[in-house]
């Protein structure tokens, strides 16, 4: 799918602005924008994204010079995302691998293509002992809401023992911001799969989509994606996209049968 420079810009920011969500910094350089978290190291909340740099030496050599200095102040790792088909220079990647740097994969931004592809749930579509419940402020988050999330994230994403219980601190910090919706999907009351849609400036992201392995091949991650959506505004907030790992084939699936189409493919994170 071929998307123009300036809107591919204002996602990348967009996208930096959201994960910023609840207390982490955003700085905006012009030729590039910055996510900073004061207090958690994770390069995914440390980086740097949408860079537009000189094509010469020289002007290029500035640029990353003055990028590894900010990363220094800050006391961070640095972390590099190329933009799929529009980091400038177009060779980003592999003039970063020649100073050191290392890609850990590689992934794909994927934009709503066809609305029709993603209609909201009928309320009959859910299977028996299914229910969603779309959380949008304090008032909608039930007592263990937060906690059911948090599991299925920890497991959808293999994450290690305890990050439940921080993942599902941190949904709880996003409860007060009306550019949220979290969607919990729970199978005969067991938690099962989530999503999650940022609104704002014409644009949703999402993300946090996951399902827990006992749950899979029920189409829940689908259900919960599309609910999300609906819930965020459906086809009139503007552009819907979204990030997927390459090598994670069944997301992409789902997505493109969504009515998603990729953007382009792209390291996931470059790191020195």
């Amino acid at each position: 799918m071929a998307i123009d420079d300036a809107t591919m810009r204002a996602m990348e920011r967009h996208e930096t602005r959201a994960h910023a969500i609840p207390g982490r910094d955003v700085r905006d350089l012009g030729h590039a924008v910055v996510l900073h978290d004061p207090v958690d190291a994770d390069p995914f909340w440390n980086r740097m994204a949408s860079v537009r740099w000189p094509g010469d030496d020289g002007g290029f050599d500035r640029r990353l010079t003055e990028a590894l200095a900010l990363f220094a102040i800050l006391g961070r790792r640095p972390h590099i995302w190329p933009s799929p088909a529009h980091s400038q220079p177009l060779d980003l990647a592999s003039r970063l691998e020649v100073h050191g740097f290392q890609a850990f994969g590689a992934g794909h931004v994927m934009v709503l293509d066809d609305p029709a592809g993603s209609p909201p749930v009928r309320a009959t579509e859910p299977g028996r002992g299914v229910t969603l419940h779309a959380i949008r402020s304090p008032a909608d988050a039930g007592a263990t809401d937060c906690d059911d999330l948090g599991v299925v994230l920890a497991e959808s994403f293999g994450a290690p023992t305890g990050r439940a219980e921080q993942l599902a601190a941190q949904l709880r910090l996003t409860l007060d911001d009306p550019r949220i919706v979290l969607v919990l999907v729970r199978v005969d009351g067991e938690p099962a799969a989530c999503a999650k849609a940022t609104t704002f400036d014409g644009f949703t992201y999402l993300s946090s989509i996951g399902t827990r392995d006992a749950y899979r091949g029920r189409g829940l991650a689908g259900l919960a994606t599309r609910h999300a959506m609906a819930v965020a505004g459906g086809r009139e907030v503007g552009r819907t996209y979204l990030g997927v790992f390459s090598d994670n084939e069944a997301a992409l699936r789902l997505y493109t049968r969504l009515g998603f189409a990729s953007v382009g493919e792209s390291p996931d994170m470059m790191l020195e």
